[in-house]
């Protein structure tokens, strides 16, 4: 069985990096200025990446004000919204307000993604807003129902595969955190479904990868498990994976081992025990391990010590007893 760790959703900005995109935002600095910090901070989260063996390489998505704010900002048939909290957090984004049935922008999307590390080349991975979290949070005045919507945003987001497939990235991480907080039913469940088979079609052999977290995947279980992705991620500190019953076809399974809601450091030891418990209950053909949601809701230095006991958890689940 395949280990592998990888960050799972962006990683928080510096505060000097926060500190100085405000200071822009007053006139007190340049946009230069903030450019090189950035350009310094993707380079930090590089280096982190190799340090730590995590593979494949996300690179943070430090520019990324929200999940949405590209698409809301490059794909036609929308505006940018009003400030909105973000689920039960203390972070908000920018609620995309859709105007129009959306269309894409070729090349626009790739042009907000983190810049490629130098050095020998990496297996890179994009992550992006999954199909139904995307429509549901969108302020929708298009006229599409919420499941043409989803299916339309789907094959609109495979678009984004193919042509990121071509840019050499391997692998495609969808972030659905509502998929397990309002767990879709009949017509809606079903647009889900069509939206990952246009995904999963454009995907060309690369991995793709849905990532839920904020709720307890049991409810919405029966329809992950008829996803056609390559793997299926869950946030343990919301979820008891050793209750999910296991699916008849084996694939990759995510673990968010990591509890970004705590700046507490977890114990390595502990991890691997419960994991190789789930492997044992679900006989994944790959397992994923990182974060269960995105490490931005920690500061720059928290996130950073508990990706530390990362590369401990991969050896011990790699290592003889631990394989499958």
């Amino acid at each position: 069985m395949q280990t592998v760790t990888s960050l799972t959703g962006a990683f928080p900005r510096s505060q000097a990096l926060v500190e100085a995109t405000r200071d822009l935002d007053r006139g007190r600095t340049t946009a230069e200025a903030v450019q090189e910090l950035f350009a310094q901070a993707e380079a930090d989260v590089g280096g982190i990446e190799e340090r730590l063996g995590l593979e494949p390489r996300a690179g943070g998505y430090l520019r990324w004000q929200d999940l949405f704010r590209p698409f809301a900002e490059t794909w036609e048939g929308f505006t940018v919204g009003p400030l909105t909290r973000w689920f039960e957090t203390n972070q908000f984004f920018r609620q995309p307000i859709l105007h129009a049935p959306p269309a894409r922008v070729p090349g626009a999307i790739g042009g907000w993604l983190p810049p490629k590390a130098p050095g020998a080349p990496h297996p890179r991975k994009a992550i992006l807003p999954g199909p139904y979290t995307f429509a549901g949070l969108v302020d929708n005045r298009s006229g599409e129902t919420a499941e043409a919507l989803t299916h339309r945003l789907g094959r609109l987001l495979g678009e984004e595969v193919h042509e990121l497939r071509a840019a050499g990235y391997s692998a495609f991480q969808f972030q659905e955190p509502l998929l397990v907080a309002r767990p879709p039913e009949g017509a809606r469940a079903e647009g889900v479904v069509a939206a990952y088979k246009a995904i999963s079609a454009a995907a060309n052999g690369g991995t793709t990868a849905v990532w839920t977290y904020f709720g307890d995947a049991r409810p919405a279980w029966p329809l992950l498990s008829r996803l056609p992705v390559s793997v299926v991620g869950v946030d343990l500190s919301e979820t008891d994976a050793l209750e999910l019953p296991p699916t008849s076809e084996r694939r990759g399974l995510g673990l968010g081992v990591i509890d970004p809601r705590t700046s507490l450091v977890e114990d390595p030891s502990e991890v691997v025990r419960l994991a190789r418990a789930i492997v044992e209950r679900h006989r994944p053909i790959s397992l994923w391990v990182g974060s269960g949601a995105p490490l931005d809701l920690l500061p720059w230095e928290s996130a950073t010590r508990k990706l530390h006991g990362l590369p401990a958890v991969r050896q011990g689940l790699e290592s003889t007893d631990g394989g499958t």
